[in-house]
């Protein structure tokens, strides 16, 4: 195959956003989290078709990979079409991959565009490090772990298709789908395409609300306010539809972690939202809860949760019992010293 005679790129950032992505003659698409590996993939595609709509697109898995393939199929076409080759599972490739990419990078002709997908971890580093050397674009697709990053990504959903969106609502998503981005993302798509206007968090409660109210957040904010029926009555009605005791723990421990957080930053200045590593409803909601809580109380509850967290992961012999006992006394801690 003849060099190209095209300038390498420059050196590429750290990581860029998956709607972000642009062609190139290599790119690399690295990050555990599947759906926005998914679309920056499915994005770079449409490029690809936009340059060429008949361009000749092969899969291939790293894992089978065999010495001479990424050669073969990047050779000259006899039609001269366009080709792009998406290698999946880059974590899980053969040596032979490693060696043939390494050799691939110092001569990648313009028309065509290689596509790796590895989806996260150390294992193929050697691959890794050598696309990093030769400059070529990586797309960032990590986890979205925090409820701040998991807003912003409900805001551009709706951004990007030109719809308006309440905060409010975006919490309300966030709190019943925000667990699983894949489902997080179908629910933005199916609000933007069945409702018309702004989005609020009215209908968002249409839409959801039976997993808004049968949520763990729920049950937590009820035992919070100190309303033990209430909490209870959530929690059991969750329990009915399905909800594992783990995440209903996990609900309560989250708020409880955020409202400490934000409590330790009372009477003191120089703490910003961004430093506490939340998104600006957050710090208002628990400023809110804090109302009626002591440090005394606060720490009761956090003690509670975390015997509880322990019950559920199996210490204890009943673990929807272990979550009741949990939101009862959080529910009187409120207030406690």
């Amino acid at each position: 195959m003849p060099p190209s005679k095209t300038r390498r790129p420059s050196p590429a950032p750290a990581g860029i956003a998956w709607d972000a992505a642009a062609l190139a003659p290599v790119v690399l698409v690295r990050g555990a989290e599947g759906l926005l590996a998914d679309r920056a993939v499915a994005r770079l595609l449409d490029l690809a078709r936009e340059v060429d709509e008949h361009v000749e697109v092969t899969r291939l898995e790293a894992a089978a990979y065999e010495t001479g393939q990424l050669e073969m199929i990047a050779s000259p076409s006899l039609f001269g079409e366009k080709r792009c080759i998406v290698i999946g599972g880059v974590e899980a490739c053969t040596d032979a991959l490693i060696d043939d990419v390494d050799a691939y990078l110092r001569h990648a002709p313009d028309d065509v565009w290689v596509v790796l997908r590895h989806n996260g971890g150390q294992r193929g580093k050697r691959l890794l490090d050598a696309v990093a050397r030769a400059g070529f674009p990586v797309v960032a697709c990590e986890p979205i772990k925090r409820d701040a990053d998991k807003a912003a990504f409900v805001s551009a959903e709706f951004a990007r298709a030109r719809r308006r969106v309440e905060p409010a609502a975006t919490q309300a998503l966030v709190q019943a789908l925000g667990s699983d981005l894949r489902e997080l993302g179908a629910a933005c798509s199916q609000l933007i395409a069945d409702t018309t206007g702004t989005v609020t968090a009215e209908v968002v409660g249409r839409y959801y609300g039976g997993r808004v109210e049968a949520s763990g957040f729920r049950v937590a904010d009820a035992a919070l306010a100190g309303n033990a029926g209430e909490a209870i009555a959530l929690l059991r009605h969750a329990v009915a539809t399905g909800a594992d005791p783990v995440p209903l723990v996990a609900a309560l421990a989250v708020k409880l972690r955020t409202m400490a957080k934000v409590d330790a930053t009372r009477g003191r200045s120089g703490h910003t939202v961004a430093e506490l590593g939340m998104a600006p409803w957050q710090v208002d909601q628990a400023r809110r809860a804090l109302a009626g809580w002591s440090p005394e109380g606060l720490a009761a509850a956090i003690t509670a949760v975390a015997a509880a967290d322990a019950e559920v992961k199996g210490l204890g012999r009943d673990p929807v019992y272990a979550v009741e006992r949990a939101v009862l006394r959080v529910a009187a801690s409120r207030g406690g010293r």
